[in-house]
């Protein structure tokens, strides 16, 4: 297994939406992980560093909107947020750290 480090480089922060507060009455979280992160590894890391057990992984790739400032061009990054479900009895508190 990675150490402890590499898992904070997997799961960036969480997503604090209303969306996604509504999505953890069914048992699932939302994290912002790299686009360069896979399932299992954002499995692995969950399940690692909330000693939680994970039921499945979906991902989202959002492009960045381009987007107007003082009349200047800018683009916003690319996002990948993984929408993390969790077995029945397990559960985690985006709103406390680590």
């Amino acid at each position: 297994m990675s150490s402890a480090g590499s898992q904070y480089d997997v799961i960036l922060s969480p997503v604090i939406t209303e969306k996604a507060t509504m999505a953890s009455e069914n048992n699932q979280v939302i994290f912002q992980v790299p686009l360069s992160a896979n399932k299992t590894e954002i499995k692995s890391a969950v399940e690692e560093l909330f000693k939680v057990k994970v039921k499945a992984v979906n991902t989202i790739r959002t492009k960045g909107k381009v987007k107007r400032f003082r009349g200047t061009v800018g683009r916003r990054n690319d996002v990948k947020k993984a929408i993390v479900t969790l077995a029945e009895g397990d559960s985690i508190d985006v709103t406390t750290g680590l």
